[in-house]
């Protein structure tokens, strides 16, 4: 019931009521600098109160537990969440007084985590590098806590009032702020809410609007295996009830390094402070923009703001470790280049080969270590478990000769170090006192082995030019 006093005054009710209504602004800078033919335009999702798009399906799918009787109150609410959604049911929990449990990859950035506990929920933290169907995955952990805990779990990935509160808000919006001249919706697709709600409304009112799905390299929906890619909060390796591909006009992938690079650009360019999923929606957007026409006026959906990725996105010593960004010439790049062309680039072995199949493929090729991954290439960084070395395994085999066959992972030992194939030879070397190799990361995935013998034939190649 609304408090008489504030009649005739602009006072919201609450700060759910400030939910919805965000802007659409031309991105000026970014149309000049890529000379773009139409008008490019961001939906500006970072003035929502959760600093997100994740505010609008938050606040549709708990009214609506509500209303059929699956959420009580005092109940609980549990939800896997790359963050956002859970920034925003933490606020409608807040205002309607329930307690929240978020369960996050060790992907996230490290301040999502603390924004959650700001506002009061649990979060529960389960590593990324891990099937959907893993005891450990954060799905699986989600569905344990709510059955434990007699919770609610909203489910945004097959939940329909995730959709639906973009079809009931957003599209409108677009449309009427657009006087119905929008000619193409380009977002990024992660559990599919926005992107679906908005092409639901856009294509009633003019089903010659052209909707693009912006999508992480490796992500299903552009055809890849669901790994491995660094981009937060989109992308997926199943596909969510709320794909639907009929409303979609074309699937665009963004590599990890073009999504990251954008976000700064457009940061600087605009003044627009976005993430690494805004950057990638923006990336796909200019394509789509580059082939427009000049009257066409293409709208890109920004999903959160840049504030959330401070530690990652906008840290250099983070983008520079996996392999975004160049500190110098003398780099580690530089050893590669100069390298033996007929050393594979990474050699490695899976944790299940044995410890006499990873000897026989350091002998092969002349290496004394080898890192341990999961998968087949390319590898993310994470998907990085252990390593085996030379010297260790020969003493572990001196002690006990059944160990030749045992499981590479029952012996490997921890993780290589890893640097940037951007970063200088001097940190190579510093950190090369303590460690038998480096493992190189360029674009966010592991790309070879760096050892002390190929920094010695890198000096002495230059000593001979």
């Amino acid at each position: 019931m609304v408090d008489a006093r504030l009649e005739g005054t602009q006072i919201a009710d609450s700060v759910i009521d400030l939910f919805g209504g965000t802007p659409l602004v031309r991105m000026k800078r970014i149309m000049e600098v890529e000379d773009l033919p139409c008008v490019l335009a961001m939906k500006m999702e970072t003035t929502n109160p959760g600093g997100s798009s994740k505010d609008r399906p938050a606040l549709e799918m708990i009214l609506a537990a509500e209303r059929s009787g699956e959420l009580q109150p005092g109940g609980t609410i549990v939800e896997p969440t790359s963050g956002n959604t859970g920034v925003g049911l933490a606020i409608v929990a807040a205002q309607r007084g329930y307690d929240c449990v978020f369960v996050m990859t060790d992907k996230v950035a490290p301040e999502k985590i603390s924004l959650l506990k700001a506002y009061g929920a649990e979060v529960v933290v389960c590593p990324v590098a891990v099937a959907p169907d893993d005891e450990r995955s954060y799905y699986k952990v989600a569905e344990r806590l709510t059955h434990e805990r007699n919770a609610f779990r909203p489910n945004q990935y097959a939940n329909p009032n995730n959709p639906i509160s973009h079809t009931k808000t957003t599209g409108p919006e677009i449309w009427e702020q657009t006087a119905g001249r929008i000619t193409h919706f380009v977002a990024g697709a992660g559990t599919c809410g926005s992107i679906t709600g908005v092409a639901r409304y856009l294509k009633e009112q003019n089903p010659d609007v052209k909707i693009i799905a912006a999508d992480p390299e490796g992500s299903v929906f552009s055809g890849g295996s669901g790994r491995p890619y660094l981009v937060e909060g989109v992308g997926e390796d199943f596909f969510p009830a709320a794909w639907e591909p009929e409303l979609y006009d074309e699937t665009i992938a963004i590599s990890d390094a073009d999504s990251f690079m954008m976000a700064r650009h457009v940061s600087q360019v605009e003044g627009i402070l976005i993430g690494g999923s805004g950057g990638m929606a923006v990336a796909a957007a200019i394509q789509v923009a580059r082939r427009a026409d000049p009257d066409d006026i293409v709208v890109v959906f920004n999903p959160d703001s840049g504030r959330g990725y401070l530690s990652r996105v906008f840290d250099d010593d983070w983008m520079a470790n996996f392999g975004f960004l160049t500190e110098c010439d003398e780099s580690v790049g530089a050893v590669l280049e100069a390298r033996n062309p007929s050393i594979e680039n990474l050699l490695y072995v899976n944790p299940g080969e044995t410890v006499r199949t990873a000897i026989d493929r350091m002998r092969a090729s002349s290496v004394s270590q080898l890192p341990v991954c999961k998968n087949t290439p390319p590898f993310a960084a994470a998907e990085v478990s252990g390593s085996v070395d030379e010297l260790e395994l020969m003493e572990s085999i001196a002690d006990e000769p059944a160990v030749m066959d045992k499981a590479v992972e029952d012996v490997m030992g921890d993780k290589l170090p890893t640097i940037g194939i951007g970063q200088s030879l001097d940190l190579a070397i510093e950190m090369l006192h303590t460690a038998p190799a480096l493992l190189v990361l360029s674009g966010g995935r592991p790309l070879s082995v760096l050892t002390r013998t190929d920094i010695l034939s890198f000096f002495e190649a230059q000593a001979e030019r």
